[in-house]
């Protein structure tokens, strides 16, 4: 069991990572003192319901909890306005009460998704993450929660902590190799951002880690929710220092946005991002090589760092303007320094960056 905090005063909560703990999740939820009387809310997708959606529910009704199921579809298109209102319905129908919690079982679109629901319904109720993916160790912790506009990417949303993440690394086994790769890019962020020597670990523990070996991905987890928790700690609701979370993701949901949602998964598009933002790094005179360690890095984790040809560069661009980081007429981009080391620039010319969107489309 590997447990990080994540401090935020009288908001604070546990990360708990490991094996089996949806059997245990009866436990959990009555060592935080969640409601018996209310209903609680689970929302799940289709994929995850068929392995684990029983489990919980054992679980839980073994410890006396009352549930309620909310299962959507497998994918982005699940973070829209109409599944909201489905789910808001489904919760009302259930009888959610202010003391009902919605506990979120899947990965980060669910926990999206879930959240927003937890800090909308009755203006506020508890919330829990219970992640089963690799890359929802990002989304998983924070309280960064919400759903997409069919312009932008994760426009409309609130900011709503969970009272605790129950971390089963077990569901990790059977995620196809796809959603592993793409959550490793999430992990790699994290040092490429923070830590210099947990990316070049990545790199050196990248088969183990696409392979789900339980100890390099245990670590890898505990690592990344830790410097997750750092941040989120020092900054909660993104007026500067949380931004650095970001690296790769101003280019990257725009490549989401003009692909689709789909054609190219979250992790996926911020690998992409993420070399972008270092060919700006380099352009603005980071250290010799980053763009080449950094693809390095990605490469080896299985992840794409060239943009596919048929997508355009003018609907790229044109995404970017609606991204809440674009201001004033100025791109606002987390542009490394170094690996482990990023700033905030929020002055960054529109020319270079179309000129990057470019070369993503090259090996260069």
């Amino acid at each position: 069991m590997r447990t990080v905090d994540v401090q935020l005063g009288e908001r604070s909560y546990p990360i708990y990572i490991g094996e089996g703990l949806l059997q245990q999740a009866g436990s959990y939820l009555e060592k935080h003192q969640l409601s018996k009387q209310s209903p609680l809310l689970i929302v799940t997708d289709e994929k995850v319901a068929d392995p684990y959606l029983g489990i919980l529910e054992q679980s839980l009704t073994a410890s006396g909890f009352k549930v309620v199921t909310a299962i959507v579809g497998s994918g982005e298109t699940s973070k829209s306005l109409s599944v909201f209102e489905a789910i808001m319905t489904k919760a009302i129908e259930g009888g959610l009460d202010r003391k009902s919690a919605v506990i979120a079982l899947g990965g980060g679109v669910v926990g999206d998704l879930a959240g927003f629901v937890a800090g909308t319904y009755m203006r506020g109720i508890r919330f829990v993450q219970m992640p089963t993916t690799v890359l929802a160790h990002d989304s998983s912790a924070g309280g960064k929660v919400g759903i997409n506009h069919p312009l932008a990417k994760n426009m409309i949303g609130v900011f709503h902590q969970p009272e605790l993440v129950l971390y089963d690394l077990s569901a990790l086994k059977t995620l196809p190799v796809r959603e592993v790769y793409a959550g490793l890019a999430e992990m790699v962020k994290h040092g490429l951002i923070w830590d210099r020597e947990f990316a070049y670990w990545c790199l050196e523990h990248a088969d183990e880690l696409k392979l789900v070996d339980i100890q390099a991905m245990g670590y890898g987890l505990e690592k990344g929710c830790s410097i997750k928790a750092a941040v989120v700690s020092k900054d909660e609701r993104e007026n500067d220092l949380r931004a650095i979370l970001n690296l790769g993701h101003t280019i990257g949901h725009a490549i989401e946005a003009v692909a689709g949602y789909g054609e190219i998964i979250h992790g996926e598009a911020i690998s992409i991002g993420m070399v972008g933002s270092a060919l700006i790094g380099e352009a603005l005179g980071a250290e010799p090589g980053l763009v080449d360690t950094t693809r390095e890095m990605l490469q080896s984790l299985g992840l794409p760092t060239i943009l596919p040809e048929h997508l355009s560069v003018d609907r790229i661009m044109s995404a970017m303007m609606h991204d809440k980081k674009f201001q004033e007429g100025q791109m606002t981009f987390v542009v490394p320094l170094e690996i482990g080391k990023v700033e905030i620039n929020r002055n960054v010319d529109y020319d270079l960056v179309r000129r990057t969107v470019e070369l993503l489309k090259k090996e260069v």
